[in-house]
């Protein structure tokens, strides 16, 4: 087994991977960025590295930087946990090509050839898996989208080869609008996974989301360790995730199963990875129905690494999914057949996201976590990194912590969760934790009859403006005048990139100014502005109209010019927050005077985008 493990990774998933390693006996290393310096993970382990500023492409999609973190170290293996470069073939092979350092997940090339979804799709169909109508050929021309609809008709998702969770596909609902959506599907596909190559199928528009866990060890043993079901998403991104599903029955359930154990033992995959199926729902299905072992189900892709949701089969099987991932990675062998697997109760997952769900889930832009009262007792699970009194860091994902339940079967599951979640007490800034007990009494969801369709297009939102009203409790979104008085004079120096604390608080005093301590050659680390903005903001100038930041995000286009005439709903910039693209719009027509903002630029809320007259 491994001596030290360097996750690369932050917030709660880093900590999970930490505690596995804890209990095996593993000393553990945290990376971080300057935006995390005071981060739960960097509390949490046992050693921690600077790996660059906020912006996660200096930092923690680093390959350089990781690695040179894991030398330093002297860590004997990587563990990614997902999202950042979890699913990055290139980093794994770099990882597996370094001397002394072991990569905890599949090998590069099993992680190439299911990653991108035209190969997997290919892999999967020579397996004998049910696939959606698509291409095995990335698209490079809008003309193939048009002979694709005329071949098998609209709507047609255009998908990132590298992309999941909704991010980096498109939907196109007819001919017109091929040619905006083939160009921002490859943008988003660049921006957030570093490929810019994307693919066709037809789009389902009533299905149910489910999906298969998978451990394969190196020695020719795959298992799969149950469904999870994660029907219930807005705009393509999970909020609810339970397992097992309450909608399949048993012998539908067994059939993707075994496909999934079936597709992934073709691939030659090694640790664990999730098989994802969309299955058609049965429109006139009533609760208490469930889907027959003829309803059609179709592979959607494979992640290649632990995914959110996993936490669900561990809390059905048993199984510590983490801990399994570090012993395959070691070379030791899974020591239970596929009939050993036994489901056992009902668990849901939580994702605690720091949105107002009654504001279109518009993420959070800061706060201090006033209070922070978590939910205990049995059944009730919790994944965080937090601690009360911490500050939101809002430059990566909106989701701050998962509240995970179990109960002997689903309807004790939910009961308990609706216990845990009126426990739990979070003041400062907004969560979705209305929204989640919203649905706990929501007829759809209860029945297990709702779709993914079913937030975006179904729900009323006057209901959960109602819950929010409700259950939001303290919203704040920024520290309080008395906080910002204070000068909390606590630095992190930095040695040869290894971390040391220095603290010092004194309230009103002056601040100090940055890089002032410099003793024999260590460096005090200072964050730059949120989201790495430059403090050199362009001078406006006129009296025209400003087109203001929304929230804060990075620039990934420009769609205007000086000089430039638009109306009313031109798209003017094309901003990145949250790992979702935002089209920001003039909301009256005018001429383009002043462009304050260029691609690749960090900005604040309410920075200057864009002046019209």
């Amino acid at each position: 087994m491994f001596r030290k493990v360097l996750v690369a990774n932050r917030g709660e998933i880093a900590v999970r991977v930490m505690r596995a390693c804890e209990e095996l006996n593993i000393g553990t290393v945290a990376v971080y960025s300057e935006a995390d310096k005071d981060s739960g993970h960097v509390r949490y382990a046992d050693e921690a590295y600077n790996v660059g500023p906020a912006r996660a492409a200096d930092s923690y999609l680093d390959h350089e930087a990781v690695i040179e973190a894991a030398r330093k170290a002297d860590a004997d293996a990587i563990h990614p946990g997902y999202g950042f470069l979890a699913e990055n073939a290139e980093f794994a092979r770099k990882v597996e090509e370094t001397e002394g350092i072991t990569w905890v997940g599949p090998s590069g090339d099993a992680m190439e050839a299911l990653g991108e979804k035209t190969k997997a799709r290919t892999i999967m169909q020579d397996a004998d898996v049910p696939i959606v109508p698509g291409t095995t050929d990335p698209v490079t021309d809008p003309e193939q989208i048009k002979e694709f609809g005329e071949e098998h008709g609209y709507p047609i998702a255009i998908k990132a080869e590298g992309g999941g969770g909704g991010r980096g596909m498109k939907v196109v609902w007819d001919e017109s609008e091929v040619e905006d959506q083939f160009e921002s599907a490859q943008r988003e596909g660049e921006a957030y996974f570093d490929n810019a190559s994307v693919y066709l199928e037809r789009y389902l528009e009533q299905p149910r989301h489910i999906e298969v866990q998978i451990v394969a060890d190196q020695h020719g043993n795959v298992r799969h360790l149950g469904e999870r079901d994660c029907s219930l998403q807005r705009r393509h991104q999970k909020v609810i995730e339970e397992g097992p599903s309450a909608a399949l029955s048993d012998e539908l359930r067994e059939k993707i199963g075994e496909a999934a154990r079936r597709g992934v033992a073709a691939a030659d995959y090694t640790n664990a990875g999730t098989v994802e199926f969309l299955v058609e729902e049965d429109p006139g299905r009533e609760a208490g129905e469930l889907l027959g072992p003829d309803a059609n189900f179709y592979f959607l892709e494979v992640n290649t690494r632990i995914q959110v949701e996993h936490t669900v089969t561990e809390e059905i099987t048993g199984i510590d999914i983490v801990k399994r991932q570090l012993e395959i990675a070691a070379g030791e062998e899974l020591d239970f057949a596929q009939e050993d697997v036994d489901i056992d109760g009902h668990a849901i997952e939580f994702r605690i996201n720091a949105e107002n769900a009654a504001n279109d889930f518009a993420p959070a832009t800061g706060g201090t976590l006033e209070t922070y009262d978590p939910p205990g007792g049995i059944g009730v699970r919790m994944d965080d990194a937090l601690r009360q009194g911490d500050e939101l860091v809002t430059d990566y994902d909106s989701m701050i912590a998962k509240l995970v339940v179990w109960g002997e079967d689903r309807d004790e599951c939910i009961e308990r969760s609706l216990r845990a979640l009126r426990e739990y007490d979070i003041e400062g800034i907004p969560t979705i934790i209305p929204f989640h007990r919203l649905m706990l009494t929501d007829e759809e969801f209860v029945a297990s009859t709702h779709t993914t369709k079913y937030l975006d297009e179904e729900l009323d939102e006057t209901r959960i403006e109602e819950a929010q009203e409700q259950w939001g409790g303290d919203t704040g979104d920024g520290a309080s005048e008395e906080d910002e008085e204070a000068v909390e004079r606590e630095f992190t120096v930095e040695v040869n990139g290894k971390r040391f604390e220095v603290e010092l608080e004194e309230h009103g005093a002056p601040a100090i100014p940055a890089g002032d301590i410099d003793a024999g050659g260590a460096q005090a680390s200072r964050p730059e502005p949120a989201g790495g903005s430059s403090s050199d903001e362009a001078e406006i100038a006129g009296d025209g109209e400003t087109v203001d930041a929304e929230m804060q995000g990075t620039i990934l286009d420009v769609e205007v010019e000086i000089g430039d005439e638009v109306a009313a709903g031109d798209v003017l910039v094309v901003l990145e927050a949250m790992k979702m693209e935002n089209d920001i719009v003039a909301s009256q027509g005018g001429e383009v005077t002043q462009i304050a903002v260029e691609e690749g630029e960090s900005v604040d809320m309410g920075d200057t985008l864009v002046v019209l007259e």
